[in-house]
């Protein structure tokens, strides 16, 4: 019977006691996660949390019950089913044994070395028993290396038996193809498996060393250089470094001179001195790279080789004094070679930190050689010929194919087709010019001025055109400043002089009150006061009351002088007598005055034997009111 370990009483129900103190009875767990895989795992704590008992039995007693058959109780057992073959090509796939060898080859020409030793890698493929070897490429080795010998099963001797991973092991010799190699490691993967398989691996060796490779490594010997000078130490401390300066050379004081840039190199090897140009784009020179080729410049000649014929034969040491060196070429000095004098202004830094270590010149600030640049001179135009408005000759002194001068666009917009016109006398001592009268239009798009001579028949002048459009200078201006006439100047007792003739306005059209009126502004009060004259006359009262008007007035004067002239064209023209009934019958308020349109009207149908410009200057002077026009005065004029 089995008693109850707790106490000591049989295993029996009614004397077994429920233990309090456990809490957990669920099944350990065997199964688990490893590394990513899943594994099975012996569980060491039972149901309640009490521990297994640790099986006690001997490895031999386990062996024998795992090898005893339970006959009886079970029958003859099955026999269990073999194990899966697998090839050796998957089982071993991508798996090689790595061996680190070496092998001695004679070299037999050659004074430095009498043998070389090559070190290679032994490579075993466990798939197919196959071999290779290959040896390290060593960069500048002058040998053949890489594969020495490809993939393949080898001969181990006479008879043909081959290589067995069994047969490998570290500190042996092998001889492939009469080679023999030494193995004296073998990579981690290697032990391992070799050791797996039974093997015992002999203690790894160290890798012999070719004596002429070690040699090579070794620092070079060291000579004392003598104390004298030595050229070819200079040459091989020196080689490859070469001070650079910027320099100028101004030689502006001469005829067509310029200060010009230049890189002089200074080479430590054999202190030669070479000049190179410094070109920029579109400067018009030719790309020649140097001024001065490489060679020793002399700094100071013997007194006989003054008249050494340098420019035939070289200058040697015999001639020479002294010689251009590092010491002579500062930043901040002039030097003179061939002749020119270049100015020293910046370095590079290699050329700093030289002089810092060899002569302790720290201190090499670059120097600022710009010239600030002269003021622009301002082109002075030639004088003024006379032919053409000044601007547009002017455009032949500023580029080569002269263009039209621009235009103000928008003020020929807003202007165009405005033209102001005006009535003027000449003002000349003449008499033959004093009843002359002239039209000037001022046109505000561009400024112009044209002058029309109305023609006046049997005066012996040709009326017409008496100037074309064009700009009128002002007396008061120069030719460097022109000043033109401008609306403002144009009012009734103006004098406007034009190229030495003086006209004097005598009236304007109803545009130019308009404008005048709507520009008061722009006008002077002497220009407004005209006007305003103007306006006062053509509001003068009835014929009746003309009389009164004082002969001093100009305008009564210049209208008597009208009236004179055309009757003096008619005195041999007979005059028509039904003027004045003409004009009575549409003034049926025997005011004297009748409309504009009817006046006008009535005009045109009398077809009166006088010229057209005299009516229309007899018709101004006419004194008007609102909408309508006295006729007294044109009745009077074609009176008999």
């Amino acid at each position: 019977m089995v008693s109850n370990p707790v106490h000591g009483l049989p295993f029996l129900p009614g004397t077994s006691f429920k233990d309090s103190t456990k809490t957990a009875f669920h099944r350990s767990q065997t199964l688990g996660y490893r590394n990513g895989y899943a594994v099975v795992r012996r569980p060491t704590v039972g149901i309640g949390g009490e521990r297994l008992q640790v099986n006690q039995l001997s490895q031999a007693e386990l062996d024998e019950l795992a090898n005893k058959a339970p006959v009886l109780t079970y029958g003859q057992p099955k026999q269990a089913p073999p194990a899966e073959f697998i090839p050796a090509h998957v089982a071993f796939d991508k798996k090689v044994l790595k061996f680190d060898a070496y092998f001695q080859e004679d070299v037999p020409m050659s004074a430095e070395e009498h043998y070389r030793i090559r070190q290679v890698n032994i490579y075993y493929y466990l798939e197919d028993d196959s071999m290779s070897v290959m040896e390290p490429v060593v960069e500048n080795s002058g040998i053949l290396q890489g594969k020495l010998i490809k993939r393949q099963r080898l001969t181990k001797n006479d008879r043909g038996d081959h290589y067995h991973w069994k047969d490998l092991n570290r500190g042996i010799n092998i001889t492939i193809y009469g080679k023999t190699f030494r193995i004296v490691d073998c990579d981690r993967f290697t032990q391992v498996f070799l050791e797996s398989q039974g093997i015992e691996l002999n203690p790894p060796e160290k890798m012999a060393l070719d004596p002429y490779t070690e040699l090579r490594k070794q620092p070079l010997r060291k000579y004392v250089t003598p104390s004298d000078f030595d050229q070819l130490k200079q040459f091989l401390t020196f080689d490859k470094q070469v001070l650079r300066f910027y320099a100028i050379w101004d030689d502006t004081d001469s005829m067509f001179g310029e200060c010009r840039t230049y890189i002089i190199h200074y080479y430590l090897m054999d202190d030669t001195v070479e000049i190179r140009e410094v070109h920029e784009r579109n400067d018009g020179r030719d790309p020649f790279p140097l001024l001065m080729n490489r060679q020793r410049m002399p700094k100071i000649l013997v007194e006989n080789a003054k008249n050494f014929p340098q420019c035939v034969l070289e200058i040697s040491d015999q001639e020479v004094l002294e010689w251009y060196t590092a010491k002579d070429f500062i930043v901040g000095k002039s030097l003179t070679i061939l002749g020119r004098t270049f100015f020293i202004y910046d370095c590079d830094p290699f050329t700093r930190q030289y002089y810092k270590e060899k002569f302790g010149l720290s201190d090499l600030p670059r120097i600022d050689v710009s010239k600030k640049e002269p003021p622009p001179v301002k082109p002075e135009l030639p004088p003024y010929n006379g032919y053409g408005l000044i601007e547009d000759s002017a455009q032949n002194c500023f580029v080569l194919i002269p263009k039209a001068p621009k235009k103000d666009v928008i003020k020929m917009l807003v202007n165009d087709n405005k033209v102001l016109r005006y009535l003027a006398a000449l003002e000349s001592p003449i008499p033959e010019d004093k009843d002359r009268r002239f039209v000037f239009s001022y046109f505000l798009a561009s400024d112009m001025i044209s002058i029309f001579e109305p023609p006046v028949r049997n005066s012996g002048i040709i009326g017409g055109k008496y100037l074309g459009r064009t700009k009128v200078v002002k007396p008061s201006s120069t030719a460097d400043n022109p000043i033109y006439y401008g609306p403002t100047d144009f009012f009734i007792g103006a004098v406007i002089e034009v190229f030495g003739h003086r006209f004097v306005i005598l009236d304007t059209d109803d545009y130019v009150l308009k404008y005048m009126e709507s520009n008061a502004a722009q006008y002077s009060p002497e220009a407004l006061l005209s006007i305003q004259n103007r306006v006062q006359r053509q509001e003068a009262p009835a014929p009746g009351l003309e009389n009164k008007q004082t002969k001093e007035d100009p305008g009564v004067q210049e209208l008597e002088a009208l009236i004179d002239t055309i009757q003096k064209q008619l005195k041999d023209h007979p005059c028509k007598d039904n003027i004045r009934e003409a004009f009575q019958t549409y003034d049926k308020e025997a005011s004297g005055y009748v409309d504009k349109e009817m006046f006008f009207k009535v005009c045109d149908s009398l077809n009166l034997p006088i010229d057209d410009s005299l009516i229309k200057e007899l018709i101004r002077l006419c004194p008007h009111r609102e909408d309508k026009i006295n006729y007294h005065h044109l009745v009077r004029a074609f009176s008999s």
